[in-house]
């Protein structure tokens, strides 16, 4: 009779599983480590031995005694000093003499005064010179400025006579154009109670003065709104 052999079965579970664990473990800490210093030793390795050697500075003491002579004064040559030639005479404004006969007697010479007029007359303004701004025509409604017009003089409408006796009373608004001398250059009606007010208010507006406007240290051309009241006594 022949026997039934059965293959070995090998146990392997938990306590297996924990040996190897540990074992591998172990061995995989010791190769990572290896390799971690081996890299290392190859970064510090290449840093020292690639860094250049730093030049060797040799210092010679010399005492007084063994130095030499100075060199002379008398064998070293001078540098040379460009000298400029003789200058030459001009030749233009030369006064040339011109005897008598050909002189005009009629010939005069303008004085001081006669000079000073022709090159520029005096004004009656301040300093002598009058100064006047041009403007270049009525500025646009939105002007920008630093400071604005101020005004220093200022005319009251006269109440026309048939207003005052019917008792009319309103307000004018107007747009004055202020130049850039601060005077009324135009005024323009905005809105008005009664048409009977419009000539006067403007009538007194043009004779506004204002100090003008600054932009950037200049003067600038701007629309003013000012509004007049007609009011009678009493009211």
């Amino acid at each position: 009779m022949s026997e039934l052999v059965v293959p070995y079965q090998m146990s392997y579970g938990a306590p297996e599983l924990k040996q190897n664990y540990k074992k591998y473990m172990t061995r995989g800490f010791i190769i990572a480590a290896g390799f971690h210093f081996l890299g290392l030793g190859i970064y510090w390795g290449a840093n020292y031995f690639g860094q250049e050697e730093e030049p060797t500075m040799m210092v010679r003491i010399m005492k007084y005694s063994e130095l030499g002579p100075p060199p002379s004064i008398q064998s070293s040559a001078a540098p040379a000093i460009a000298v400029a030639g003789p200058a030459v005479k001009p030749s233009v404004g030369i006064p040339v003499p011109v005897p008598d006969a050909e002189i005009s007697p009629e010939q005069t010479i303008a004085t001081q005064t006669e000079m000073s007029q022709a090159v520029g007359p005096i004004g009656d303004t301040p300093g002598g010179v009058d100064i006047k701004i041009e403007d270049e025509g009525p500025p646009p409604d939105f002007v920008p400025y630093e400071k604005e017009p101020v005004a220093i003089k200022k005319i009251q409408p006269l109440y026309p006579e048939i207003a005052r006796r019917a008792g009319v009373e309103g307000t004018v608004w107007l747009k004055v154009w202020v130049d850039k001398e601060g005077k009324v250059h135009k005024a323009e009606i905005m809105k008005s109670d009664a048409d009977i007010f419009n000539q006067p208010a403007i009538d007194a507006a043009v004779q506004w003065v204002f100090t003008p406007a600054l932009m950037k240290n200049g003067p600038v051309a701007v629309w003013v709104s000012i509004p007049f009241r007609f009011r009678l006594q009493g009211n």
